[in-house]
């Protein structure tokens, strides 16, 4: 079977660039505090390194910028602490073709408590550009068989925190498995180095459940999704994913 091409996220050219990029910016007054922490793997990627830490700190910002403006707009705050955002990505999944990274991001904007969020980085080392997730699947990939697994998955881990959980559906009254793609998707850590061990899949809190039981990271086996990988990519994964802590 011919391979598709991968998809590619159009990005701002990053090539050539010369001076190295930081691993971290850090950034706090009367109205914002806001952090961002890169990964030591990045420095083997220059241009993701750059791009993603130049469209990082821009983010901040202009969340910065809007913190000063939502808190001055009515001449004060009320005494409110300042708003207050952390991004922080985490260490590399890095195979003979694809770099991957997983992060999570904390927004304080006031309220009864901030709201988290996730990202996933897949880039082509080759391209020396981003690719969207939909490039690691077939052509045609048969969807719905990965969102039946993603929800099968979703509440084995439901079952592991509450024995007596309501298992969900994907067409649920109240909460219900997200879709494939609806999800953060990256790269698993492998068993096999050098490899992926399959996909991880980001859930944020509201998403399946209250706000209370918190996000969920799934670990999709590279061996189950096999049918539905991208011939481009398939050798890319091996092993199994890595078990998380709470699971040795």
């Amino acid at each position: 079977e011919e391979a598709a091409a991968p998809v590619a996220i159009p990005a701002a050219p990053t090539a050539g660039a010369t001076a190295a990029s930081p691993l971290a910016y850090d950034s706090k007054n009367a109205f914002a505090s806001v952090k961002l922490t890169l990964p030591e793997d990045l420095k083997s990627q220059p241009d993701l390194h750059k791009s993603l830490y130049d469209a990082s700190v821009a983010d901040l910002k202009t969340f910065v910028e809007g913190a000063q403006a939502d808190r001055t707009e009515f001449g004060g705050d009320g005494g409110m602490p300042p708003y207050e955002k952390v991004v922080e990505y985490q260490g590399a999944v890095e195979t003979g073709k694809l770099f991957g990274l997983l992060g999570d991001a904390y927004e304080f904007t006031g309220g009864a408590h901030g709201n988290p969020s996730y990202m996933a980085v897949l880039w082509d080392k080759a391209l020396k550009r981003r690719i969207d997730v939909n490039a690691l699947l077939k052509p045609g990939a048969d969807r719905a068989a990965l969102d039946r697994m993603l929800c099968a998955a979703l509440n084995v881990e439901k079952r592991k925190r509450d024995p007596q959980a309501v298992l969900l559906t994907l067409n649920g009254a109240d909460w219900k498995c997200p879709r494939f793609a609806e999800t953060v998707v990256g790269l698993a850590r492998s068993t096999t180095p050098g490899k992926a061990g399959g996909l991880t899949v980001q859930i944020g809190p509201y998403v399946a459940g209250p706000y209370a039981e918190g996000g969920y990271e799934i670990d999709l086996p590279q061996s189950a999704l096999r049918p539905y990988l991208n011939p481009a990519y398939a050798d890319e994964f091996a092993g199994a994913p890595v078990k998380r802590p709470d699971e040795a």
